[in-house]
This record gives structure tokens, sequence and C-alpha cells, in this order.
């Protein structure tokens, strides 16, 4: 699995989830509930993780939706 996003906002990863699973790209957010154990803090960013063979598809998705710049890798 490969990191496509890594964030503190909330939104931004429902977001991404929600335009991942209607284009039907299997993913798995990860650390979502750290901030709960660290008091809220944000210090933890939630990491967004698809396969290897939908990283290109998925990073496509995202930039054309507006949820990652079009610079990103």
């Amino acid at each position: 699995m490969k990191e496509i996003l890594r964030t503190n906002d909330p939104t931004l990863i429902a977001f991404s989830s929600a335009m991942l699973k209607g284009e039907g790209v299997a993913f798995f957010v990860l650390d979502q509930n750290m901030s709960i154990l660290e008091g809220s803090t944000g210090a933890i960013p939630t990491r967004l993780m698809v396969a290897d063979k939908d990283v290109f598809w998925a990073i496509s998705i995202l930039k054309d939706t507006g949820a990652i710049p079009d610079n990103a890798e």
C-alpha cells in the first residue's frame, strides 16, 4: 500500500475517501483515531492509503477533484 494523502484536516480525508469510493478505488485510512488518544491536538496527521496498483488512478482522481494540488507526486 502507498500513501497518497497526509493531512490534519478531517474534512479533506472524508471528501477524498468519498471520491475514491465513488470511483471504486479501494483505500484504507490510517491514524484516524490517533488524535483522540493525543487529546485532539491534530499533532498526528491522518493518512489515506491505496494499493500499489491503484496509486496513479487514485492520485488522478484527487487531482481532478482538487483534493490534492496538480504539482503533487
